[in-house]
């Protein structure tokens, strides 16, 4: 497991496109600072301002920057035919997925919650003294937030590893997560109610305060999921993904 492990960081390390996915997400840290600027300006003709903070305006960002890493962890492989090569010297296909899940899986929550920590560290620094909405608490009572926001980076890029295992296309894996990410909370708002706000209260977007302990829009209502079926439904999204493109892995000849 340590080669399969040690073989595929190689490959990572290899592609253009790992850094640029990064840097990609790094991006958060230069549009933090150019906001939290913007909304200082205002505090200070205002007198007081409640504003969006950055590590949560932009996190979708690092979501799909890093769900696209998960993607092209695989199906660059896929357009390049290394695949074949690689199964036919590794042929153990279940090692080969669980060696990429485990090193996407560390690669992004640490590049996640490292973006999550300078953005929220330099727009407090920047902030500080002035009357901003994202200025009132301390990074102990933040934390919950950006370590779940940092799992949900990490489930969301795991789940573009397994629907890019079980589509083989970029497009259309990066298509899905983008249609997890945006698409669905919006046609979930359609359902009859009450079952739009009970599916929604299970989408990932809204995991994310579900396991930090913060109240949802009023628009879902005030109930919250517990803490373990908040984090389980997190878990399920790239459990679910992987499960399939595993399956679909293990049965096709690539």
């Amino acid at each position: 497991m340590r080669a399969a492990i040690a073989s595929e960081w190689l490959k990572l390390r290899s592609l253009p496109s790992t850094y640029q996915a990064l840097g990609a997400a790094a991006l958060m840290i230069v549009l933090g600072v150019v906001w939290t600027f913007y909304v200082s300006g205002l505090a200070d003709q205002r007198g007081s301002l409640r504003a969006a903070a950055p590590e949560e305006g932009f996190l979708p960002l690092v979501q799909i920057s890093l769900a696209t890493l998960g993607v092209l962890a695989v199906t660059s492989e896929y357009a390049t035919g290394m695949i074949r090569t690689h199964l036919i010297t590794a042929p153990n296909r279940s090692r080969f997925l669980l060696a990429k899940t485990a090193l996407i899986g560390l690669v992004t929550f640490v590049a996640a919650n490292v973006v999550l920590l300078v953005t929220y560290s330099l727009s407090r620094l920047i902030a500080n003294g002035r009357s901003l909405g994202f200025n009132s608490t301390s990074l102990p009572d933040d934390l919950p937030m950006l370590l779940a926001s940092g799992l949900s980076v990490t489930a969301l890029a795991l789940v573009g590893l397994g629907l890019g295992t079980a589509v083989r296309s970029t497009a259309a894996a990066i298509g899905s997560v983008v249609a997890v990410l945006f698409v669905l909370p919006g046609v979930v708002n359609y359902l009859p109610e009450p079952w739009n706000n009970r599916i929604a209260t299970f989408l990932l977007p809204n995991l994310v305060p579900q396991i930090a302990g913060q109240r949802l829009s009023s628009r879902l209502g005030d109930g919250l999921l517990p803490l373990w079926a908040a984090l389980a439904a997190l878990v399920a999204y790239p459990l679910i993904a992987l499960a399939i493109g595993h399956h679909l892995l293990r049965r096709r000849d690539v």
